[in-house]
């Protein structure tokens, strides 16, 4: 209950801030009745739009993070910690570089996005699987190097670029809320809930992983076929994320730890309040975004990074000590 209140207040802020501010109390009769007016434009083409994306995106992301860090056991790993961002990253500023963007369309970003991006799951998991055995542990560390040849690649497209394309690619590699696009607006709300039902699916599962994989087979749970179908559900949702509206950074990461330290380990309760969690965060951090040094907008990755990275900061202080995981 008190998440869905934060979600609320969070879009009720995002419809009543920007460039120009519209009264809460005048915004159902703009909805309703205003049709042709500048706020309902704004309202109608801008905002909502923006709110569904951030909703769907932080949403997923979180629950990405959830399910990842449910699989390793550790609250550190976050969705791009498997090299996901990076070839999402590569992929389209490739496209961006070459040019493949104006000549095919825009549309190819999102497209070649979710393919970078899926593309070091795939190397991940069947570099990871040993004599048909999946070994997580190898997964982290083959993630995190993929990250590292991906970033070499994203320097030398980006030292060969225009300053045209040297500044979209930035502006992407750093996330953005400003999708226009209705069907990839209503796909990235479609994945992001059936992600969120799809991991009640393997709620037992989950709960069995706390205790470690051997204690969760001794409970009666096939950790193998477990882990993979969760992955494959991770992947999409961070693939999905990352296509419709580029890297955003830190919210699979410090929204669990967050939540996770208010209702505990049960992820029963964990899954659906992360999910309205980030949602709520993202929105409220891409109203920063747009407003902060209006008329120009800042890249939310940007906000998300400081209010994160400061969050977290502030929460090992707090705590002053290792945040137990079980």
């Amino acid at each position: 209950m008190g998440f869905g209140i934060l979600t609320l207040l969070a879009v009720a802020y995002s419809l009543c801030k920007g460039e120009m501010n519209i009264s809460f109390a005048k915004i159902p009769g703009i909805l309703l009745h205003g049709k042709g007016s500048m706020e309902y434009t704004i309202l109608k083409n801008i905002r909502l739009p923006r709110i569904y994306v951030g909703l769907s995106i932080g949403g997923a992301l979180s629950i990405a993070g959830v399910i990842l860090q449910g699989i390793y056991r550790n609250p550190l790993v976050e969705p791009y910690t498997l090299g996901i961002s990076g070839g999402a990253a590569l992929a389209v500023a490739f496209i961006i570089v070459s040019g493949l963007d104006l000549s095919l369309g825009a549309f190819m970003l999102p497209v070649f996005g979710f393919i970078g991006a899926l593309v070091p799951v795939f190397l991940v998991y069947f570099l990871s699987v040993r004599h048909g055995k999946l070994l997580t542990q190898n997964m982290v560390l083959i993630g995190v190097m993929i990250s590292f040849i991906a970033s070499s690649g994203m320097i030398f497209l980006m030292s060969t670029a225009t300053n045209e394309n040297l500044h979209s690619i930035v502006f992407w590699v750093m996330g953005s809320l400003d999708e226009t696009n209705g069907n990839l607006i209503v796909i990235s709300v479609f994945i992001s809930l059936f992600g969120l039902l799809a991991s009640y699916l393997f709620i037992h599962p989950l709960n069995a992983l706390r205790l470690g994989e051997d204690k969760a087979r001794h409970l009666g749970v096939n950790t193998d076929v477990s882990i993979k179908f969760l992955f494959i559900i991770a992947s999409l949702l961070t693939g999905m994320c990352v296509s419709v509206a580029g890297v955003i950074g830190f919210v699979g990461l410090i929204i669990p730890q967050f939540i996770r330290l208010i209702v505990g380990s049960d992820f029963r309760i964990l899954l659906i309040s992360s999910f309205l969690a980030g949602g709520s965060f993202l929105v409220f951090c891409d109203t920063i975004a747009r407003t902060i040094i209006a008329p120009n907008e800042l890249p939310i990755g940007v906000i998300t990074g400081i209010l994160g990275g400061l969050a977290f900061i502030i929460m090992l202080i707090h705590t002053g000590q290792k945040q137990k995981f079980i």
